[in-house]
């Protein structure tokens, strides 16, 4: 099936996130544009979008590679969604319009109803809705593509163990919700800061194991003089 130029990028960003493309594995541009049904061109820009975004490195004697983050790198994007996804329920809560406060109740209402009967294998899908949704109802391009770019990020490096109360944690999106509709930012962000925190610690990393790759990394960035 060709894939029209414009959505190479994504495609690419979601088969790396798949596992189609290994970590590490080089990532030519005639084989892309192959597969992809499109002429180099569009693969070369894609790729350096997604060297950008940290899912593809430039290798001397390589060429573009799929990015080997560090756990240290994979614990870092957790960090920053529990930074960010409460910033975009404030913003939210402020800029809001009725299209997705119609949207966000009509996936709450699905949530609490699947995880009442315990069809969790749909749960996963309704809380990508919801929170992309949510950062959309921020109206801030900048901070519901960074949201976007870490959910890309967290999915690739972890997976996510199956919530052990997940009618409660649908409760904490309808409460996310009434304090968005209520355009309450203070409590959008408390109880969004509240219900990301529990749902961090479901993640584990696909990729354990990087302990040497972390240390090296941390040495470099220690003699860089810088944090980030």
């Amino acid at each position: 099936m060709r894939i029209p130029a414009h959505s190479v990028c994504t495609a690419i960003r979601d088969d790396i996130v798949a596992g189609v493309h290994a970590r590490g594995g080089r990532l030519t541009e005639e084989v892309l544009a192959r597969r992809y049904g499109v002429s180099r061109v569009p693969v070369r820009e894609a790729l350096r979008t997604l060297e950008a975004e940290g899912f593809v490195v430039t290798r001397r004697h390589a060429g573009a590679c799929v990015a080997e983050p560090t756990e240290q790198e994979a614990a870092d994007l957790l960090d920053m969604r529990m930074l960010l996804e409460p910033l975009g329920a404030a913003r939210a809560a402020q800029r809001r319009t009725e299209a997705h406060l119609k949207v966000l109740r009509g996936l709450v209402r699905l949530g609490q109803e699947r995880a009442r009967r315990g069809h969790s294998e749909d749960l996963r899908s309704l809380g990508g809705w919801f929170h992309e949704t949510l950062a959309q109802a921020s109206c801030s391009p900048s901070l519901t593509a960074m949201l976007s770019q870490l959910r890309h990020k967290i999915a690739w490096m972890y997976t996510v163990e199956a919530s052990p109360s997940p009618v409660e944690s649908w409760a904490e999106h309808g409460a996310i919700v009434d304090a968005v509709a209520r355009g309450d930012g203070e409590r959008a962000r408390a109880v969004t800061a509240l219900h990301t925190e529990r749902a961090t610690g479901a993640h584990r990393l696909r990729f354990p194991g990087a302990g040497e790759r972390v240390r090296t990394s941390q040495h470099a960035v220690n003699m860089s003089g810088l944090r980030h």
